[in-house]
């Protein structure tokens, strides 16, 4: 039954070409790597341009974040652990990701894109710490822009088993997650020496 609703809706993204790629992440009824790859598979078959995949893509990716942000904003923790399950978030991403946004501040909203059990749950905390939603929305944007390219190129690359995306994205997502460690590390310096000027 699962099965028959991603492949519906797989074709109704199909039938709306890059509209349904933005369309198909804003719902969040299938993974984000799912539906960017589906997204290439596509390109490969001449029916989006990749430009137009990425862009799309990116922009349904980051809507779906806001709507995430305000649900924790107005709806609060009790509210997502009861129907989180609808938007693919469970109560041990939100703990995870509480942790991580309490650790390291706000800065974590991009890195914590490309870590696998946070990366979707991280807007939570966002919302419920009431985070400025255009600091949130412009550090989402340069996470998800990265993302969809990948994930797009993948499926473009894998044409028809595009289906096996998850067994070639590792490989990649380790250099990118190294540089966005490396990005919030310069982050923090530069937080750092700010807050040290203001007190000197």
């Amino acid at each position: 039954m699962l099965h028959d609703l991603v492949s519906n809706l797989l074709l109704w993204v199909e039938s709306l070409g890059a509209w349904g790629i933005m369309l198909g992440l804003m719902i969040e009824v299938i993974p984000s790597e799912i539906v960017l790859a589906f997204g290439g598979y596509l390109v490969a078959q001449g029916k989006v341009s990749f430009l137009g995949a990425v862009i799309f893509g990116t922009i349904g990716g980051v809507i779906a974040q806001i709507f995430v942000y305000w649900i924790g904003r107005y709806g609060g923790r009790p509210f997502l652990e009861k129907f989180g399950k609808y938007i693919l978030i469970n109560k041990k991403q939100i703990d995870m990701s509480e942790a991580w946004f309490e650790k390291y501040g706000t800065g974590v909203i991009f890195t914590a894109r490309f870590i696998p059990v946070v990366r979707h749950a991280i807007s939570v905390p966002a919302g419920i710490a009431k985070m400025p939603l255009g600091k949130f929305t412009f550090l989402t944007t340069l996470a998800v822009i990265p993302w969809s390219i990948l994930f797009v190129y993948l499926g473009y690359t894998l044409g028809d088993q595009w289906e096996h995306v998850e067994e070639k994205a590792g490989a990649y997502i380790t250099p990118i997650l190294i540089v966005a460690v490396l990005l919030m590390a310069v982050f923090f310096l530069y937080k750092w020496r700010q807050s040290k000027r203001v007190q000197g």
